[in-house]
């Protein structure tokens, strides 16, 4: 018997009255009739209503895609093919609107008050500032993060620009100090320690050794921020929490407990 044509509506999340405009342009003309006349959907009249529903959400007019459907030429397989290729370059181009939103968002929350050509010439492919998001991610809505956000608000393009590079200068000569097998433990590991934290401390918010101890637990406990320095060489998350941990040891030592 079918279905009909209120039952393939509820399949396919579509209006009667689509059903109806498509069986009236040629486009989809049910198989089967009932004994009253009324409309009756076979599994292949699906199929083509499934086809037609994907071409129509990547914005193709119903005259291309009868065209499409219609071809001859054209065999099943094909059209799967084709189909693929269709969603695996609208997901592509998703994705890249996803990640500008995402960059805006950053940007937006830390109050940076660059122009989109500014943006993207600072931060390039990175976060716009790794700083300023573990702030939001540990202490969000505290005193600390609204004197990044406050901090942050007021920096120019050139100020962006400068940070950026002392980051990479760090990262640099970091990697560095592993490469040479240096202990976390040592003076120029706690040294460039206390350099990353007198960086956070001039760039964002205060960051007593307590909380510099918290921010060397979060690189290696959180992924994002694992990947971050890791990403500067392989297991530098974990040496410099071992080094942040070295380094208040050495300049704030805690009191003993009891």
């Amino acid at each position: 018997m079918g279905y009909s044509v209120g039952q393939v509506a509820g399949f396919a999340g579509v209006t009667v009255r689509t059903l109806h405009h498509y069986d009236e342009i040629g486009l989809l003309v049910p198989g089967g009739r009932s004994h009253a006349g009324h409309r009756r959907y076979s599994d292949a009249d699906l199929d083509r209503l499934q086809q037609i529903l994907f071409y129509r959400e990547l914005g193709f007019p119903l005259e291309e895609v009868a065209a499409l459907l219609d071809d001859p030429e054209t065999d099943p397989r094909a059209h799967l093919r084709r189909r693929h290729e269709l969603l695996t370059a609208r997901i592509e181009k998703l994705r890249r609107m996803a990640a500008a939103v995402e960059k805006a968002m950053e940007a937006r929350t830390m109050g940076i008050n660059l122009t989109p050509e500014e943006k993207f010439e600072v931060f390039g492919e990175k976060d716009p500032e790794q700083y300023a998001e573990e702030a939001e991610a540990r202490w969000g809505g505290t005193a600390e993060y609204a004197e990044s956000q406050r901090r942050a608000a007021r920096y120019t393009k050139e100020d962006w620009q400068r940070m950026q590079a002392e980051v990479a200068d760090w990262s640099e000569r970091y990697a560095a100090l592993m490469a040479a097998g240096e202990s976390p433990s040592g003076e120029a590991a706690t040294d460039m320690a206390e350099e990353h934290r007198q960086h956070i401390r001039t760039w964002f918010y205060e960051c007593p050794y307590d909380t510099h101890r918290c921010l060397g637990e979060m690189y290696v406990s959180d992924e994002r921020f694992k990947a971050f320095y890791d990403s500067m060489r392989p297991g530098l998350a974990e040496h410099l929490r071992d080094a942040i941990t070295a380094n208040a040891d050495r300049r704030a030592p805690r009191a003993p407990q009891g």
